[in-house]
């Protein structure tokens, strides 16, 4: 990111929610989620804290993989409402000060768009689309197609036999996924098209089209789908990739300079030389070896079940904060030098929740460091409530994540409130335990996780400390012990409220407003009680909210087991 391109101030103060689209409110009383049912919900997000929302996509699509397969970019899928809806939401959340970012699918389209089918022409004249200025434009190179229908693609997955042209494409995941052109960072045959040459600069002049689209008509930016996958066979760091967005950047941000862009790439020190704002640390577990966000809150490989459980905040597991520290303070380093952010999730579209393994107390515990370490959070819809991860047959190339896409819990009317369809027509069905969570029954309850979090992002917004770019300092991490305690400082200390609306409202009533310059966390998710020394430059601690006991004495700090402070130092 150069100096004439400082990254969006918004993001410093940024809450985010991600929506699920078909499953969080159903307004026309179909069985599916759409955007007038989240126009409705608005009031909700703010009042659990949020003032972001991440909008998981809501574009035209056959919905082969739940709308990562677009076919239309410029159009929102008929069963979510119409772009006057999608407009009407920035409008109505921009109203209550909050942002709204989309899911942007760079890599591949549907094999149903309108650029894929022109481009399976078998004669090159036939391979034009009308731009939007009335024009024609040539889509032959639009996706990468061999150059003979016997042809395979050089190690690449691929289809052949589908179309009039003499070729085969080339894939990115699902069959029904053709790969958008973006180059080969080493070309070695007639068919690959170079990183950078004027083929795979013409993808991206349409990608910027698109992006131009929506933020015309008041999107707050994007979310990046597998940022990383654009440029084919590119070199370890991913340096073609890289020079693309760069390219890409630079275009799009002069225009509009507070869209934010968040990738889906899990490698900071990439990402951020990409010109990213922010980036997700996504959940890997390969072979059984976590990574160190799966360390926290997902190192098993039964999922479904608390025991043999290694996660930091499972109770029983014994282990230290100190290898995820390993793991994330120097990737945290790379986006500090960047000026960029390192995300958290409590989870989303492609993760199990935690609720069916991780108990409430465990889950607070969880929730609350995640949201008060560096970075933007990202609070995925339900887990506010313990909505619980549910095994379900696939639906719309979901597999295994399906059970993590049910609908949102909101009462004990029809459907837990979700829509006012016959049970059968839902998109999903909704939990049918008698103890399923829902917001209403977690509003009445002053001891719930709802009204936790509440607690928790209202000091987050109210306290300077614990903004996104905030300073970060361990203080407490032994490799034999629970115990993890970090410090947070606004640039100088600084004292200056970055309170909002949604901190005014987001529930407790032990939250601060003083604006809190330097604040320390310290949580121990075991059994056992411990301590640790605050360091020289600490002040007397004052306590913000607490969750189970602890206290301050003679310099040390004492946490009685499954508890949690944020203390104003």
């Amino acid at each position: 990111m150069t100096d004439s391109h400082p990254r969006p101030s918004w993001l410093d103060t940024a809450r985010f929610y991600e929506v699920y689209p078909q499953s969080f409110a159903d307004a026309n009383g179909d069985g599916i989620g759409d955007i007038p049912g989240l126009i409705g919900r608005l009031d909700y997000i703010a009042s659990v804290g949020c003032n972001a929302i991440w909008l998981n996509p809501c574009f035209d699509s056959p919905f082969k993989d739940a709308g990562y397969d677009v076919r239309d970019y410029t159009k929102v899928a008929p069963r979510y409402g119409t772009n006057d809806d999608l407009v009407a939401l920035f409008r109505t959340a921009h109203e209550r000060g909050m942002h709204v970012i989309l899911d942007l699918v760079p890599g591949h389209t549907s094999e149903e768009h309108a650029w894929f089918r022109t481009s399976c022409a078998a004669e090159p004249a036939d391979r034009t689309v009308e731009t939007a200025d009335g024009g024609r434009e040539d889509v032959s190179e639009r996706y990468i197609w061999t150059d003979c229908w016997i042809s395979g693609a050089d190690g690449l997955p691929f289809i052949g036999g589908e179309a009039e042209r003499d070729g085969t494409y080339v894939l990115n995941f699902f069959k029904c996924q053709p790969a958008l052109n973006f180059g080969f960072a080493h070309p070695r045959h007639a068919w690959q098209k170079p990183a950078l040459g004027k083929e795979a600069l013409a993808t991206c002049e349409a990608l910027l089209e698109v992006m131009r689209f929506w933020l015309s008509r008041g999107a707050d930016g994007f979310r990046v789908d597998m940022a990383d996958s654009l440029v084919k066979q590119d070199d370890e760091g991913k340096p073609y990739t890289i020079r693309t967005w760069q390219w890409m950047f630079d275009r799009i941000r002069p225009e509009f300079p507070e869209a934010v862009f968040v990738s889906e790439w899990g490698r900071p020190h990439e990402s951020m030389a990409a010109g990213f704002d922010m980036d997700f640390y996504l959940d890997w577990r390969w072979d059984g070896v976590p990574n160190g966000y799966n360390m926290l809150l997902r190192n098993t490989d039964t999922p479904l079940t608390h025991d043999d459980d290694a996660s930091y905040f499972n109770a029983d597991s014994g282990a230290s904060i100190a290898p995820f520290l390993r793991q994330w303070e120097p990737q945290y380093a790379d986006v500090e030098r960047a000026g960029g952010c390192f995300n958290f999730i409590t989870c989303n579209h492609d993760t199990l929740r935690t609720a069916q393994r991780l108990t409430d107390r465990e889950r607070k515990l969880a929730y609350a460091t995640l949201l008060t370490l560096p970075g933007v959070p990202f609070l995925y819809y339900g887990d506010e409530i313990g909505m619980r991860y549910r095994p379900l047959p696939t639906r719309e190339g979901g597999y295994v994540r399906t059970g993590s896409r049910t609908p949102m819990q909101w009462d004990t009317t029809a459907n837990l409130g979700f829509s006012p369809a016959d049970a059968a027509d839902l998109y999903l069905p909704v939990d049918p335990a008698p103890d399923a969570p829902t917001v209403a029954s977690q509003e009445a309850d002053a001891d719930s996780l709802l009204n936790w979090i509440r607690r928790v992002m209202a000091v987050r917004a109210s306290s300077a400390a614990l903004q996104a770019r905030a300073g970060y300092r361990t203080i407490a991490a032994p490799e034999h012990g629970r115990l993890f305690a970090f410090l947070r400082e606004a640039p100088g200390g600084g004292e200056s409220s970055t309170a909002g609306p949604a901190a005014a409202t987001a529930g407790g009533n032990d939250v601060t407003t003083d604006g809190a310059g330097r604040v320390l966390v310290a949580v121990n998710p075991g059994h056992a009680v411990e301590s640790f020394a605050l360091p020289e430059d600490v002040q007397t601690p004052y306590p913000l909210t607490a969750l189970g006991g602890h206290r301050v004495t003679d310099g040390t700090v004492t946490l009685e087991p499954q508890s949690l402070v944020i203390l104003r130092v």
